[in-house]
């Protein structure tokens, strides 16, 4: 894994290019002042899932390291992403049974830095987020997840179903997490390749995605409060399936 540098572009054009050349964008500033056709790419911007956020002038001059940034910069991302294929050769090469985590439109980059440090601490062997919908690796996830992500391989994929149905077909299973699922996660095995799903911190796993899963499980609570902050339910899951296989062993 190789970690780099926050690219910063800025102007009108160049960030409009980069938007619609599909460059991975982690977040644009835009001056509370801008005016003319910065609404375009605004629409482009949220089009494409990125995170955008007004701020004033002399922080963005600060950020572009120029005074000519027309009202807008954009940060690129921080972290170079593997593919999938490497999560899983990652596995092999520790004759472990593939463990990953699929992240459904995770927006909290707070949240995504917990989840990457508890998943590095427990041997996942590789995390899988969406390109679009969803917070990448970014400044603060690097922050919170204490340097995992360092140590973390992170793949980014257009469509997270097309990416379930691959898996599928190299042997694993796929876990989604709902809190109407059937199952408690406790009664599952988890003692062969497996994928958890988390779900988006408000919505959960999407229909679509909870359809593609071989078993969806809930985590059954006694509290007024039905629902766990996904980086919470991801730590429980991500235990369970350590403990689950430890016994097998």
């Amino acid at each position: 894994m190789v970690m780099k540098e926050q690219d910063v572009i800025f102007g009108r054009n160049p960030v409009m290019e980069a938007i619609k050349s599909g460059k991975e964008i982690e977040k644009i500033y835009i001056s509370k002042t801008a005016k003319g056709n910065i609404s375009k790419i605004i629409n482009l911007a949220k089009e494409a899932g990125i995170v955008v956020s007004t701020t004033d002038n002399e922080t963005l001059s600060k950020l572009a390291g120029s005074q000519n940034h027309q009202g807008i910069v954009a940060l690129s991302a921080v972290y170079q992403y593997f593919e999938v294929e490497d999560l899983l050769e990652y596995a092999e090469q520790k004759k472990e049974k593939p463990f990953l985590l699929i992240l459904d439109e995770i927006t909290d980059p707070h949240n995504l830095g917990a989840i990457i440090r508890s998943a590095e601490a427990f041997g996942v062997h590789g995390i899988i987020i969406p390109k679009r919908r969803a917070v990448g690796v970014n400044a603060t996830v690097v922050k919170t997840s204490a340097g995992a992500v360092e140590h973390m391989k992170i793949a980014k994929v257009s469509n997270i179903n097309n990416t379930i149905r691959n898996l599928k077909e190299r042997g694993l299973w796929i876990v989604g997490t709902d809190v109407n699922g059937g199952k408690s996660f406790e009664e599952i095995d988890y003692d062969f390749p497996v994928a958890l799903v988390i779900g988006n911190e408000g919505k959960g796993v999407s229909k679509l995605v909870l359809q593609n899963c071989d078993f969806v499980v809930k985590i059954p609570m006694k509290g007024k409060i039905n629902s766990l902050n996904a980086s919470v339910a991801a730590s429980l899951l991500i235990y369970q399936v350590v403990s689950k296989r430890k016994d097998k062993a």
